[in-house]
């Protein structure tokens, strides 16, 4: 698939993992166009079976995405609406991320604040490097809420008591103690975060597509109901496996190294 025709993102494809990288200077403003390309270029990786892994990272090693456009903001209706029975347009987008059948991989560099900081929240894995990475919410300081999925995603996970003290303070935390709330995966000096980042990537995009695929489907279950009702899924999920050629395969070349004599 080309990934023609963007503005505000690279994409480049190697070896089933794409690189998404943010260029939308002078600080990768999370306004209308970075949002509608940030859609749509969700909705080609979910469609792209070539691509098993994604990596989100940023043109500017000072700003991931500064933050959400506050001018944008000030134009959405101020009138409380009935009952949503849909998501909007950027949950949509963030989501996508979360749900799509590939492992979603956040490489931060510079600041990521407010909807950046959501965007990352929503992907599968995150890489810090050090001595570079902010991140915040800091809504609760201009009178509104993390209204972009951080107050759903926070608690998730870094419990519920921590979650509060971050949105409702808007305070900054870096790599160190993003990896200490469980946040990130790994925090890597800034010079080697590409190279890990990267590693982590082409090593998920090795494996049978099925199997992660199938694995994030069942972690994302187990966060939504029951240990009964996710086991089940667990096991609907481990059928899917056993009809895949991938997993055919795999398997006649894992029983023939074991019976190989030594």
């Amino acid at each position: 698939m080309a990934y023609d025709g963007y503005q505000c993102l690279r994409v480049d494809v190697d070896g089933g993992v794409a690189f998404v990288t943010i260029d939308h200077p002078p600080l990768n403003l999370l306004d209308m166009p970075l949002i509608l390309e940030l859609d749509r270029v969700g909705l080609e990786l979910e469609a792209d079976a070539t691509v098993r892994a994604v990596v989100f990272r940023s043109a500017n090693p000072d700003f991931f995405i500064a933050h959400a456009d506050v001018a944008l903001i000030q134009t959405l209706p101020t009138e409380v609406p009935p009952k949503a029975t849909r998501l909007g347009l950027f949950h949509q987008m963030v989501d996508r991320f979360r749900t799509m059948p590939k492992a979603t991989i956040g490489q931060i560099e510079g600041r990521a604040r407010g909807g950046g900081s959501e965007l990352l929240l929503s992907l599968d894995m995150r890489f810090a490097a050090l001595g570079r990475t902010i991140l915040s919410q800091p809504e609760v300081a201009l009178g509104i809420i993390p209204g972009g999925s951080g107050t759903q995603r926070l608690p998730r996970l870094v419990g519920v008591q921590k979650a509060k003290e971050l949105i409702f303070t808007g305070r900054r935390w870096d790599a160190k103690e993003a990896a200490e709330l469980g946040l990130v995966n790994k925090v890597v000096p800034h010079e080697k975060v590409m190279e890990e980042t990267m590693a982590m990537a082409k090593r998920i995009a090795a494996n049978p597509s099925i199997g992660v695929i199938q694995s994030k489907s069942a972690i994302n279950q187990s966060q939504e109901v029951g240990v009964t009702p996710g086991l089940r899924f667990d096991n609907q999920a481990w059928v899917g496996c056993m009809h895949s050629d991938e997993w055919k395969d795999k398997l006649g070349g894992f029983v023939r190294k074991e019976r190989k004599p030594d």
